[in-house]
């Protein structure tokens, strides 16, 4: 099977306390150390990368994330799936080919308008991720975003509105399935909602495992598909580089 064909294998006939786990390394050294480990595939972090390169998260430009990219997957043998945040204003063709350059088998793109904090629409959003799926055909497995819970309106404000942002992100969720999304990520949802959401939107279900929050497992249990760790592999390793540099720091 392809890469693309691989990844996308994986994310289907788990049972639900065994989600598909996707670390998320930032260069060539941590992608084989995760690939060593035996993980079978592996997701770069936006965030982590950007701060690795010396950027904010969402500052990052086009060719350095690329670049970081490539390096990633050339360093191991597993399929690699690229966190390419909005898809940096380039044209869906534009997009396939440059991860398909960059040795990319996926991607996510997510619905959050940086510059605005806002939303954007999602009958666009649905239409050009249905551009993107017809420049890439098979072979990208598609993560879309769904910011609902970031940006959605209300959602830092009233957070207990839930069952509007559940509502919402579930019609966003099915449009991004109709146009061609093999996945959905619901970033930063409430675990106890998780049922609903997998249930409501009929597809593959990424969650963020955070490390004050339920297990890989229990997110599992509670309707994720697939397990991702945003910039949260990055941050632990900054801080125990942090804690090194205390330990050698002269007295």
């Amino acid at each position: 099977m392809t890469g693309a064909a691989t990844l996308r294998a994986l994310h289907h006939g788990r049972a639900p306390g065994d989600p598909l786990v996707l670390p998320n390394p930032w260069d060539a050294a941590t992608a084989r150390v995760l690939a060593s480990a035996g993980f079978p595939a592996l997701a770069t972090p936006s965030a982590g990368i950007a701060a690795s390169l010396g950027y904010r998260d969402g500052e990052i430009p086009a060719d350095e994330m690329f670049a970081a990219v490539a390096r990633i997957a050339r360093a191991v043998d597993v399929p690699v799936t690229a966190d390419i945040e909005g898809g940096y204003g380039l044209a869906p063709a534009e997009i396939v080919d440059r991860l398909l350059e960059a040795g990319a088998v996926g991607c996510n793109l997510e619905d959050g308008d940086r510059a605005a904090d806002a939303l954007k629409d999602a009958r666009r959003q649905a239409d050009w991720l249905a551009e993107v799926r017809a420049a890439a055909g098979d072979r990208l497995v598609i993560n879309a975003r769904i910011d609902v819970f970031v940006r959605g309106e209300g959602a830092r404000t009233d957070p207990t509105d839930t069952d509007r942002l559940v509502e919402e992100a579930i019609d966003r969720g099915r449009r991004y399935v109709a146009a061609g999304a093999d996945c959905v990520y619901p970033i930063f949802a409430p675990p106890r909602l998780l049922h609903r959401l997998a249930a409501g939107i009929g597809a593959p279900l990424n969650a963020m495992a955070k490390p004050d929050g339920p297990s890989v497992r229990e997110l599992g249990e509670s309707g994720a598909t697939r397990i991702t760790f945003g910039p949260g592999l990055f941050r632990r390793a900054l801080a125990a580089v942090e804690d090194i540099a205390e330990q050698l720091r002269p007295a």
